[in-house]
């Protein structure tokens, strides 16, 4: 590759990054403002103060649903994920009979759109008591992002080299062993991949608990946003504020995470 050609890869990655971080660093910008402005344009970058990020705090009274969130997604990603790399590992790593037909199903799992059987689950959990919890919205994640779960483990382990597996066998090792100690290493980075994508659209998640959920100290962060901006639709500076606080601890756990996901989104895809 000439200087040339690294110069242009160069210049049309530059312009993607701005794309893709402008709009970022405009909503903060404007979150940020000391003055609200007509149809949020931004008026100064050095008028700049904390107090909105307080106040959208106060008033939206996020601190609850945050924590409705944390809760949400501290049960479903670790569960969902468990349950992932064990299907994963049996229809991938030890690759059974019909295995095949199994990895299929969940395939097609993927392909059943969310919206159509929410209604149904909404009267399931109403027949069993259990609208307005914590235990329907938690399951239901569970149950819908187990087939992409399961999926992306399987083809992960499917990169595992089979000497791994068959020096663990020789060696005593029983099948839980070996994904303990040679299979869940390996695949490291797709398993943390899978958490944090499982945390960003649990997190992210609106609709499911706009139908679970009733009470207000139930609902949860991207829930609140949408009654918050009912009533401050007119505030730019506070609704993107409140935009900013929802939306911090996903950014948050990705730039922590950010250098195992890109591994993981990657494992497989270059074989030596």
């Amino acid at each position: 590759m000439n200087r040339g050609e690294r110069l242009l890869i160069y210049a049309v990655l530059a312009i993607a990054v701005a794309f893709a971080v402008a709009p970022v660093v405009g909503i903060i910008l404007v979150a940020l403002q000391a003055h609200a402005s007509v149809g949020g344009s931004i008026t100064s970058v050095t008028d700049l103060t904390l107090d909105n990020l307080g106040r959208a705090w106060t008033v939206g009274a996020f601190g609850s649903s945050l924590g409705s969130s944390a809760i949400v997604a501290l049960l479903a990603v670790p569960a969902t994920t468990a349950l992932s790399v064990l299907a994963g590992y049996g229809i991938g790593g030890l690759r059974f009979r019909y295995s095949g037909a199994v990895l299929a199903l969940f395939v097609f799992a993927l392909m059943i759109p969310i919206e159509d059987g929410l209604l149904p689950l909404y009267y399931i959990w109403r027949a069993f008591g259990l609208t307005d919890s914590y235990a329907a919205i938690v399951v239901t994640e569970i149950g819908y992002q187990l087939p992409f779960g399961v999926f992306w483990m399987a083809a992960a382990f499917r990169t595992l080299p089979r000497e791994l597996v068959d020096a663990a066998r020789v060696d005593g090792a029983t099948s839980w062993r070996t994904l303990v100690s040679v299979g869940a290493p390996v695949v490291l980075p797709a398993i943390v991949t899978l958490a944090a994508l499982n945390f960003m659209w649990i997190w992210n998640d609106f609709l499911m608990p706009l139908i679970m959920i009733s009470s207000e100290a139930l609902r949860t962060a991207p829930l609140s946003i949408s009654f918050f901006q009912g009533q401050y639709l007119t505030d730019i500076t506070l609704m993107a504020a409140a935009c900013v606080i929802v939306a911090f601890p996903v950014v948050t756990a990705y730039a922590f995470l950010q250098r195992r996901f890109i591994a993981g989104a990657t494992l497989g895809a270059v074989k030596e």
